[in-house]
């Protein structure tokens, strides 16, 4: 059977290395952002790899709760899906200092940029999730992990979201689970900030054991196993990739 999946933050980066590792199970793919030349030209490079790949965009404000319940319902007008991989965030609040209106502005950012882009769409989605089979997969961060500030504080309840969807969901079949990325380069989100920062790849690599940072390749291999059908009894679980620069915690 054909799946359907679906992953936001799709056009770029992690999200489209997702699309790519996925594609070898020849899936309908249906890749979500907010801006459509960027999704086009993801779908141009995966169907550059198999022109016969499945491939549906959408552009949506994923904090938009009317925008979102409009997505879902396009999404779901003839099929249910298989997969969610809710990719889409950033860290938006960088930079919000200087008083308590900046503070609640970067908070307020940080959580709309991670929470809601990741707990609406999967709320609006959830009634059609395949029962059972259905995987739901949450970008979450070492941030969330470490403690650092309001992106960390978001990512941080995308994890408790996360462990709560997998409890209720657990009976129907279906797992819930967050990857956590520790220093990944290659994507739009550290892109300006290397740019501006010359030393800023350096210290990030210094404290990882492994001494290297990681890839959206390596990302995407970890998204791959817990959306397999084979992942069926891993639920609840945050699995970091990090290169050893957090360890585990049992």
């Amino acid at each position: 059977m054909t799946r359907r999946i679906v992953i936001t933050g799709g056009g770029t980066g992690i999200g489209l290395a997702i699309a790519h590792r996925l594609l070898v199970e020849e899936p309908e793919l249906i890749l979500v952002g907010r801006r459509e030349r960027v999704l086009q030209d993801a779908a141009d490079s995966l169907m550059a790899v198999d022109e016969l790949a499945r491939v549906t965009t959408y552009s949506c404000d994923l904090t938009d709760p009317v925008a979102v319940q409009h997505l879902s319902d396009a999404i779901t007008a003839d099929d249910g899906i298989d997969v969610l991989v809710a990719n889409a965030g950033g860290n938006y609040g960088v930079g919000a200092s200087g008083g308590l209106g900046a503070t609640a502005d970067g908070w307020r950012a940080d959580f709309e940029g991670n929470v809601l882009t990741t707990v609406l769409l999967a709320q609006a989605l959830q009634p059609h999730l395949r029962r059972p089979g259905g995987r739901i997969v949450a970008m979450s961060s070492i941030a969330a992990l470490r403690g650092s500030g309001s992106y960390g504080g978001a990512k941080a309840a995308v994890n408790a979201w996360v462990l709560d969807r997998a409890t209720a969901l657990a009976a129907d079949g279906i797992t819930v689970n967050a990857v956590a990325p520790g220093f990944v380069p290659d994507t739009e989100f550290w892109a300006d900030r290397i740019a501006a920062d010359p030393t800023l790849m350096d210290n990030r690599t210094a404290p990882v054991p492994m001494g290297r940072p990681g890839t959206p390749d390596e990302i995407a291999e970890a998204v791959a196993y817990l959306v397999s059908p084979d992942a069926g009894w891993t639920t609840g679980q945050i699995l970091q990739v990090n290169g050893g620069t957090l360890l585990g915690r049992g």
